[in-house]
């Protein structure tokens, strides 16, 4: 079954929301007018029930289907990102220094076009909470909406989501079972040394010296201390000290990020973390503080939503335009607050060429729209028939 033909008939309305929603750009929790949109598209559907305010500015629509049954989720994210647009487009952003380039407008269409169709035909057994969520691109809006009680308040069972692929084929999907994005933390780490003039550096104690030598030791972690058969990532990825070329500064500041899969990798790399500061500040005689935050868990998929949600995935887009052991990324996702609360899945489709995500020349393709509302509306179908 390709894309649904109810579906395909309204490409050109999906089309006009993704653009409304792309030049309109909001970030972080700050998506009222966004989810204004949608709560006003999903009324003119019909559908039964609009939560909204939930996660400050996310939303949960319920369709009612035909008798009864569980409750799938599917979820749409519906912040931009903090930075310029450079597309030219005649829909470009219209908010200086905020662009969806991220695609989640197009997450957004649809999820929006799934639900319009879903609200007309109703050809399913129990009901579908349609989530909006804010915050996705900093804060975990997913992780706020379920501690604000998403799942037990409207009984999801099971919940699912989609993110597009640039220069992976059009409609091509692809996922795999278990763990599928990493866990992402953040690192920083204060260095005080004692500055003075560079000409004397012996009447210092010089933390540019200790800033380049914390850095370079961190990347013994994975080459020392870590099992190599396990994914993980330490990158320091900003120092920042100085002024000019005659002083040795008083401090310095390093910052980076830690990917992983298991907690005891974390666990072990935060170890080494606070044992390589303390015993390199105390090697150049200077005080070292080491700030590690935890961020999104890793995003695991269930393998059999994995199974159920490829079977589904190839209806639509054909059997040799599925993947479903395609194996981990190091990206990081908080959908996997979600998908830690109820089984579930998460997969990417293609959306053909096109300039990367979180490139300011990014830009979702329209196309890809019908290909997701048809295979949303087809999960809800499938998995909770009449």
């Amino acid at each position: 079954m390709p894309v649904l033909n109810s579906i395909a008939a309204y490409a050109d309305e999906m089309k006009t929301w993704r653009r409304h929603l792309h030049a309109h750009p909001e970030l972080e929790f700050d998506c009222h007018e966004t989810a204004a949109f949608v709560a006003e598209r999903l009324r003119e559907f019909g559908v039964d029930e609009i939560h909204e305010g939930i996660a400050t500015s996310g939303l949960v629509a319920i369709i009612n289907g035909q008798g009864e049954g569980g409750t799938i989720g599917l979820r749409a994210d519906m912040d931009a990102l903090p930075m310029p647009e450079t597309t030219g487009l005649d829909y470009a952003s219209t908010v200086e220094g905020a662009m969806h380039a991220c695609g989640h407008d197009g997450h957004t269409t649809m999820l929006l076009g799934a639900a319009k169709y879903l609200a007309e035909t109703r050809r399913f057994s129990g009901r579908v909470a349609l989530i909006f969520q804010p915050a996705e691109e900093g804060g975990g809006g997913a992780g706020v909406m379920v501690e604000e009680g998403i799942m037990d308040t409207f009984g999801i069972d099971q919940v699912f989501a989609l993110h597009n692929v640039p220069d992976i084929e059009l409609g091509h999907f692809y996922t795999t079972p278990g763990p599928i994005m990493a866990a992402v933390d953040e690192f920083h780490i204060d260095i005080q040394g004692r500055g003075g003039h560079g000409a004397y550096p012996h009447e210092t104690s010089d933390p540019v010296v200790a800033a380049v030598s914390i850095a370079q030791a961190l990347q013994t972690i994975l080459s020392r201390n870590h099992d190599a058969r396990q994914e993980a990532v330490v990158s320091v990825t900003q120092i920042h000290t100085g002024s000019t070329d005659n002083v040795i500064p008083d401090t310095a500041y390093l910052n980076g990020t830690v990917r992983t899969f298991e907690p005891e990798v974390q666990d072990m790399i935060i170890r080494r973390m606070q044992q390589i500061v303390a015993g390199q500040a105390a090697s150049f005689d200077v005080e070292a503080t080491l700030r590690y935050e935890k961020g999104y868990p890793a995003t695991v998929n269930n393998a059999d939503k994995v199974a159920f949600a490829a079977s589904v995935a190839r209806e639509i887009s054909g059997e040799d335009a599925v993947e479903d052991n395609q194996g981990k990324e190091m990206g990081a996702e908080d959908f996997a607050y979600m998908l830690n609360a109820r089984p579930g899945a998460y997969l990417f489709v293609g959306q053909g060429p096109g300039a990367g995500l979180h490139n300011p020349n990014y830009n979702f393709n329209d196309d890809v729209s019908p290909v997701g509302a048809s295979f949303f509306a087809r999960l809800v179908e499938t998995a909770q028939p009449v």
